[in-house]
């Protein structure tokens, strides 16, 4: 993968069974191959329509570079609409932040015996 293919403001996402966390990238820190993001949304497409968690008051990541993929816009913008027409929360609530963990947790397990890509 292309470091130099994440910019700062654009959103990309991680991936795994049903899920999908979406952040926005702060700062690639080309040294170490690590990208620093601010998640958005966590999103599970189990039914129609999809689940939607806002996570925009959760901490941000600092995760591989090799682990994210681009988010195409089109996928985003419907989503983000939907949780911007909402009123904004000022705290991550317990059930927010107990399933971005959980996500995590399952993501990490299912890459970590994974060697990553060093191109």
């Amino acid at each position: 993968m292309d470091i130099n293919l994440f910019q700062p403001g654009q959103i990309v996402s991680l991936e795994h069974d049903a899920k999908r966390l979406y952040a926005e990238v702060i700062q690639v820190v080309v040294s170490r191959q690590l990208c620093w993001v601010r998640p958005l949304l966590l999103v599970a497409f189990i039914e129609e329509p999809p689940l939607i968690t806002d996570l925009r008051d959760a901490s941000d990541l600092l995760w591989s570079i090799n682990l994210f993929q681009p988010a195409l816009d089109t996928e985003v913008i419907t989503l983000l609409s939907q949780v911007f027409a909402k009123e904004p929360k000022h705290e991550l609530d317990c059930d927010a932040k107990q399933q971005l963990n959980q996500f995590l947790h399952f993501f990490w397990q299912a890459h970590k015996e994974k060697p990553e890509n060093k191109d």
